[in-house]
């Protein structure tokens, strides 16, 4: 298991180290959770700064903190913020005080602070609690209401947060059904996000399945590395890793209700990078994994096997570690931030292109990369593409990590130059070749785990145009 992933981590970090532009421009799909149970945190004003230095967009706060609101000023960083589930029954019984809470917390901030999403109580429905779970829809119309009063109900949408628990089943993903106990709240909520054109927020976390079924092949399937993935019977669709498999299945409970159109936000999901001598899964190593594989999946734009050619907007958890937070020592180990501003591992994040240095000494040779073959004698231009023979696994791998760092994919997104032939070897074997190219034409840039070779041959085609002029 060790040596899987060092290879893995070496190599995303290799390709990444290798990209010579700014591998980290912004995308509006890639958020981060910013909890405040903790005694250490740096001021926001600080924090503010810190995140107008990265790719991330979007920020979701647990409550409405007039400090953090106001930071956000004028950075044009979506926000989220939330209501307690403490405040649940007030918002469902009196319309004032949801007119209160919103004359609170959003009109002296809105619109220089950009406030997305209002988030009504937290994982309610799986709680147990039948009196809050009643009032979930009354409380969030009432505040529906009270932004429409003030002309506000189209910009900012209102939701819920949902953790996994709602679905009795999600295995194949195409299955996904929602838990019989909870229909009749999910209907009217899901009726009220069908109305409005708000989203339906999960909390999906492949740790968590991780941690329930500690075998090697799940972990790699978690972290999105290498893997013999996992056939849904019902579609004859792979899934290469967890995080499109619980998202497709929440997507396949939304269809078999009859909300094809209700969207996904993900409002958290991460990796601990330490805990508890008796925790399986946290490490650092781990936590590099995922989050790193996560956001070159994201970047890549390639969606999931149900949503393919986007990306769902995914909040990760979190900023920085909560020490106060109770519970097992990976409760306070999600940060990608330490307090002091510094990175407590880098993930490709930051908008300067700092990015993580090749190991000068891969513990395992088969790590290093390999001279690439160049092409045959005669010179000129040269492009990389896939060997022939690569399996699908290594050709999605090889298409999420050329995508990954923020190069400009769009030519094989639909509506694309070279979106059709709408197959994963065409879209792989241009998304190489413009890593290859990106990277100055060097030859060591294209080897793809030794599933790439360098052509003298123009693969361009039908108005599309690879990019050529590789060094030989």
């Amino acid at each position: 298991m060790a040596s899987t992933l060092l290879r893995s981590t070496v190599f995303f970090f290799f390709f990444t180290f290798l990209l010579v532009t700014d591998i980290a421009y912004s995308q509006s799909f890639i958020g981060i959770n910013y909890g405040q149970v903790a005694d250490n945190l740096p001021p926001p004003s600080s924090t503010a700064k810190l995140l107008q230095s990265t790719s991330i967009e979007k920020v979701r706060l647990y409550g409405a903190d007039p400090a953090i609101i106001k930071a956000l000023a004028n950075t044009g960083i979506g926000i989220v913020i939330g209501a307690a589930n403490g405040d649940i029954p007030a918002l469902a019984s009196d319309p004032n005080f949801a007119k209160n809470w919103v004359n609170a917390n959003v009109a002296p901030f809105y619109p220089a602070s950009k406030i997305i999403l209002i988030t009504v109580g937290n994982e309610v429905i799986t709680s147990n609690d039948q009196n809050l779970m009643n009032q979930l829809v009354p409380a969030i119309q009432n505040l529906q209401n009270a932004l429409d009063s003030m002309s506000l109900g189209n910009d900012i949408k209102i939701s819920t947060v949902h953790s996994m628990a709602v679905l009795r089943q999600s295995e194949p993903p195409s299955s996904g059904l929602f838990h019989p106990d909870y229909m009749s709240v999910l209907k009217g909520l899901l009726e009220f996000n069908n109305a409005t054109g708000s989203p339906f927020t999960i909390n999906p976390y492949p740790y968590f399945a991780y941690q329930s079924d500690p075998r090697p092949d799940t972990l790699a399937f978690c972290l999105f590395e290498p893997n013999a993935g996992r056939i849904d019977t019902n579609t004859n669709i792979k899934y290469m890793n967890m995080f499109d498999a619980q998202v497709d299945a929440i997507r396949s409970a939304l269809n078999s209700m009859g909300f094809k159109n209700v969207e996904i936000v993900v409002a958290e999901t991460g990796w601990p990078y330490k805990g508890d001598g008796d925790e399986v899964g946290p490490s650092l190593e781990n936590a590099k994994a995922f989050n790193g594989n996560l956001i070159a999946h994201l970047r890549s734009m390639v969606g999931t096997p149900l949503m393919p050619g986007k990306s769902v907007d995914t909040y990760l958890f979190a900023l920085y570690d909560e020490d106060l937070k109770p519970g097992p020592g990976s409760e306070r180990a999600f940060g990608l931030f330490k307090p002091d501003l510094t990175m407590a591992y880098d993930v490709g994040l930051s908008k300067n292109g700092q990015s993580t240095p090749i190991p000068s000494a891969p513990a395992n040779p088969s790590t290093k990369a390999p001279t690439s073959p160049k092409p045959k004698a005669g010179g000129g231009e040269s492009w990389c593409v896939p060997k022939g023979g690569v399996s699908d696994d290594q050709l999605q791998a090889n298409l999420d990590y050329a995508c990954g760092g923020g190069l400009d994919c769009s030519a094989i997104q639909p509506a694309g130059a070279c979106f059709e032939p709408n197959t994963l070897a065409s879209h792989a074997a241009y998304a190489m070749n413009l890593f290859f190219q990106t990277a100055g034409g060097d030859p060591s840039t294209c080897d793809f785990s030794q599933s790439a070779t360098l052509s003298s041959n123009n693969p361009s085609y039908n108005g599309c145009n690879y990019p050529g002029g590789g060094r030989t």
